[in-house]
């Protein structure tokens, strides 16, 4: 893995150097260095960024910020990913706006450095320019979840379910809760999410079965199984036939 590092304090970058030293997936990596944004995309823009797999980027810099670079770096032929390493944690939900692998605080610590390693060749590199189609399976939420930002894989997702003022977002792991509309998250991925009720909306590739169900609040009815989870999801009248017409598809 080829590492460019950006950050107007040398001692940060010393520092980085130093803990990629002792990540063991980046022993055959060729480590670069950048001052400020103008060297970075200097470097980077000779080879359209081919050269470069990961920037590991300080968001407050003189001059052009971080941030600002990152949009340029989107319209390389090639982006490397990137990593926000900031000693501010203000910028998160923009940093992965922008599609970052991942955001770290100063100080860095080995074992989170070596997470936001194995995310990016987990990953792969980024798609070329913001324009171009992103693969379905590469859209994430931005999560809030007990104060850290992470963005959560779209495919993991399971169900998103209108709680009071809240969604439920679970996976077959574990749940989340974020802020947002049911009707805002089931008008960008209606190809992908099924409305089964007023409050729920379900992965289409996860649903297996429907089932008669006694529900203690609507009584008798309908109800979704899904891959992977022991719990049912009431389906309400009106969205039996879409169920149906899901499962003979």
């Amino acid at each position: 893995m080829n590492i460019l590092i950006v950050d107007d304090e040398a001692l940060a970058r010393s520092r980085l150097r130093t803990l990629l030293a002792d990540c063991h997936n980046t022993v055959r990596s060729t480590v670069t260095e950048a001052s400020n944004a103008g060297e970075a995309l200097a470097l980077l823009s000779a080879t359209g960024g081919r050269t470069i797999d990961l920037v590991l980027l300080d968001i407050h810099m003189p001059g052009q910020d971080g941030l600002s670079l990152a949009h340029a770096l989107h319209a390389l032929p090639q982006p490397p990913a990137i990593v926000f390493v900031t000693a501010h944690a203000d910028h998160a939900v923009s940093a992965f706006e922008l599609d970052a692998v991942d955001y770290l605080t100063k100080p860095v610590r080995r074992e989170r450095l070596q997470q936001a390693l194995t995310k990016v060749q987990r990953n792969g590199r980024q798609p070329a320019g913001p324009a171009a189609p992103a693969a379905a399976d590469s859209e994430s939420l931005v999560i809030q979840d007990r104060g850290r930002t992470e963005r959560l894989p779209l495919a993991e997702v399971l169900y998103f379910k209108a709680e009071l003022k809240y969604v439920t977002v679970r996976t077959a792991t574990r749940s989340y809760v974020m802020d947002g509309a049911l009707s805002d998250l089931e008008a960008r991925y209606t190809p992908r999410f099924l409305r089964i009720h007023r409050n729920a909306l379900v992965a289409r590739r996860a649903v297996r079965a429907l089932e008669k169900h006694y529900d203690p609040e609507e009584g008798e009815g309908w109800a979704v199984r899904l891959q992977g989870l022991a719990e049912l999801l009431m389906v309400s009248r009106r969205q039996v036939g879409a169920v149906r017409e899901e499962l003979a598809g």
